[in-house]
């Protein structure tokens, strides 16, 4: 399987599971995840797949600054419900890092490693569009994903146009797909630092 060469270049995030080291499925339970496996999840790498995997490197990296993050023990809120805009996307991509997962989650082992629960849609209150929460402290981080701060190129949307509306030149389709792909590595890569382009807020849970 070939991705863009790009893929190789963008910072992975480590996390640890408390079940996968329970199980054995990974050594020290310490797993790493890749901008190709949110791909592979999604079916597809577009710029709403890469901001929600830079979003969640972001959140996490400032909710554990001195430790591995503690997948499975995260909860993740999100202000918009889950069939708006991109949420359910961004969701798909986030609760595969976290392990954060809804009703049909890992309802875990005699009480214990349950996964359900742990990602909620139509949080009104949020100061941010997506929340991240440590379970273990109530420490909480709030983000926000500013795609426009990396803009498309001009070509794109009219290249697109035409190839939705059925266009069959090989060329436009090649040259669509590799300003496409340069958005995305844009956003993963030249400003995966960038604070305009995901804006974090740190604070502690109210119940």
């Amino acid at each position: 399987m070939a991705f863009p060469s790009f893929f190789s270049e963008v910072q992975p995030i480590a996390v640890h599971d408390r079940l996968a080291e329970f199980l054995g499925a990974a050594d020290g339970g310490i797993i790493e995840y890749r901008y190709a496996d949110v791909v592979k999840l999604a079916g597809h790498s577009c710029p709403t797949v890469a901001g929600a995997y830079l979003l969640t490197s972001r959140a996490l990296v400032a909710l554990y600054p001195d430790e591995l993050p503690e997948r499975g023990e995260i909860q993740v809120d999100f202000r918009e419900a889950q069939e708006d805009g991109v949420a359910g996307v961004m969701a798909a991509a986030i609760g595969l890092i976290t392990g954060a997962a809804g009703v049909g989650g890992f309802k875990g082992i005699t009480g214990h490693f349950s996964r359900r629960h742990l990602l909620n849609f139509e949080e009104i209150g949020l100061p941010g569009d997506i929340s991240f929460t440590r379970r273990d402290n109530d420490q909480r981080i709030t983000a926000a994903l500013h795609l426009e701060q990396v803009v498309p190129d001009a070509r794109t949307a009219l290249l697109l146009q035409r190839l939705l509306a059925g266009e069959r030149d090989p060329v436009v389709a090649e040259v669509f797909a590799t300003l496409w792909q340069d958005r995305v590595r844009r956003i993963l890569i030249d400003h995966a630092d960038d604070p305009n382009l995901v804006s974090l807020t740190h604070d502690h849970k109210q119940d």
